[in-house]
């Protein structure tokens, strides 16, 4: 799009000229960028107009990277396999056993959990954080039990920050008075609002800074690798430094396995000074779920995050092939405070630009641009991945894990949740429910009880379908109610590798 508007301004120039004449089109695009952004600005006043104008400093940065960008980010040519101590294995780190003084490690590590998202692709209004996913609980209320029971049980002062968005702020900051009495300091960040770019002029689609009405659609959160510069800009960064704290732990709320590991930490806080780990990026094997995961790769001597977005087509099968990229990126990072606060002041963070089309409810078309968390790695000295076990990666992102994370396939404890011993493979079950269970309330009405899948390695259920009390599933089980029908799986059924079909005839898988 962006080629397209230089391009097609660009007939008849001689091709000497080519070069100097996109050059020439580029400055007047970010030119006209930025009177825009000066009048968006002049909309308000005091301190939103201070908030807005640091925010747009950020986007000015990345809107000037787009428009240099020249084609694919990498070239797969150069990409190659990270050489074998650049990804250590976890029962390595392991083996290493524990100080005996947990403590020390522990004092030096914040926790920070993304939490920009709402709720909306499963049905609910507000924060995604604040949806619930077992007994009753919230992701919100897991974490806090988490990092709670860390610190009673070693008597140390981990703090708990939530980098929330203009759409999670508030709500999130209602709730948390309801934790003011539990053992955990809990801060907030805001990301930076950025504005969202007609596709076609490469301006601006709002007119004032509001969030009322039609201008709402005009914002965006720019993706989770905002955190360096949201996180120093807030003052938050230095605060904690001042405080001693080394390192943060990052992980997105809705991981359900992303606890805090004493092993990482305690791999990270033992390297002797010269050779300090800067960042940790947890990588875990690739199955046939994960192929659009994002992998390492070695490119140009450094560990790199490889993005399905940055991948050339004619190469995405190749990506997503489980044989040539075995891990993917759990999206649980561990990254120093001072080298985040070097490489910002040294305005050295360097991440992929992810542009992000999108159709507004009025039909207009739109891009936003995003970075990513991980793909910083590349900026970090000594950085290193370490292949977890599959249990910390327990991502809720649609109702089918919800139900997942509501059976007897896990125990709750301490605000974590640890696969059951009575399940005797390893493996989550493959769950697929169909639209009639996308939203939270639907899917929650459908179940009079959460089935037993202790034995259960596959579920599809599609169309008009409900489960009665105490019902066990095991093995393969498909359910499919054709359109107009309706099948109630009767309480107390057991299902052992069935198909149950529109007339809720059973029959052998």
């Amino acid at each position: 799009m962006k080629i397209a508007v230089l391009a097609g301004l660009s007939k008849g120039v001689a091709n000497g000229g080519m070069a100097q004449f996109q050059e020439m089109m580029r400055q007047q695009l970010e030119s006209s960028m930025h009177d825009e952004l000066e009048k968006l600005l002049d909309t308000t006043t005091g301190a939103e107009r201070e908030v807005s104008k640091k925010d747009f400093e950020g986007f000015k940065n990345l809107f000037h990277r787009f428009l240099q960008v020249k084609g694919p980010s990498v070239e797969w040519i150069k990409i190659q396999r990270p050489p074998e101590d650049s990804i250590q294995p976890y029962d390595k780190i392991a083996a290493r056993g524990l100080p005996d003084n947990v403590a020390n490690s522990l004092n030096k590590l914040v926790v920070v959990k993304l939490n920009g998202g709402l709720g909306t692709s499963m049905g609910c209004k507000g924060p995604k954080s604040l949806i619930s996913v077992r007994n009753e609980n919230t992701f919100l209320d897991l974490t806090v039990q988490q990092i709670e029971h860390l610190n009673k049980t070693y008597n140390t002062d981990v703090p708990l920050v939530l980098m929330n968005s203009f759409n999670t702020d508030e709500d999130t900051k209602k709730i948390l008075q309801k934790y003011t009495h539990h053992r955990v300091k809990i801060h907030t960040f805001n990301q930076s609002r950025y504005p969202r770019v007609n596709k076609e002029s490469l301006l601006p689609v709002s007119t004032n800074l509001s969030m009322n009405g039609q201008n709402a659609e005009g914002w965006y959160p720019p993706g989770h690798g905002d955190i360096y510069a949201s996180f120093y800009n807030s003052g938050l960064l230095d605060q904690l430094i001042e405080q001693g704290k080394e390192y943060i732990f990052v992980s997105n709320i809705d991981n359900l396995g992303a606890t805090v590991d004493l092993h990482i930490l305690h791999h990270l806080v033992s390297q002797p000074n010269g050779k300090r780990c800067e960042f940790v990026m947890e990588v875990t094997d690739k199955t046939r779920a994960d192929v659009k995961g994002g992998t390492l790769i070695q490119y140009e001597g450094k560990l790199r995050l490889l993005e399905i977005a940055q991948v050339p087509k004619a190469h995405v099968d190749e990506f997503k092939s489980v044989s040539k990229f075995k891990i993917f990126n759990t999206n649980n990072l561990w990254i120093s405070l001072p080298a985040i606060k070097r490489l910002q002041e040294q305005n050295a963070m360097d991440m992929e630009i992810i542009v992000n089309p999108k159709t507004l409810d009025g039909g207009q078309n739109v891009i936003q641009l995003e970075t990513a968390v991980g793909a910083a790695i590349k900026c970090f000295d000594n950085a290193l991945g370490i292949n977890v076990p599959r249990s910390r990666f327990l991502p809720v992102k649609t109702t089918s894990d919800l139900l997942l994370v509501m059976s007897n396939l896990y125990s709750l404890e301490a605000g974590s949740l640890t696969m059951s011993p009575k399940r005797e493979f390893p493996t989550t079950p493959h769950v697929k429910l169909g639209s009639s269970f996308t939203k939270v309330q639907e899917y929650l009405i459908r179940f009079e009880s959460i089935p037993d899948m202790l034995e259960l390695d596959h579920l599809t259920v599609s169309g008009d379908v409900t489960f009665g009390k105490n019902v066990s599933l095991k093995g393969t089980v498909i359910i499919i109610a054709n359109h107009g029908d309706r099948i109630d799986i009767p309480a107390g059924s057991m299902l052992e590798n069935k198909i149950v079909s529109g007339n809720l005839r059973i029959l052998d898988h």
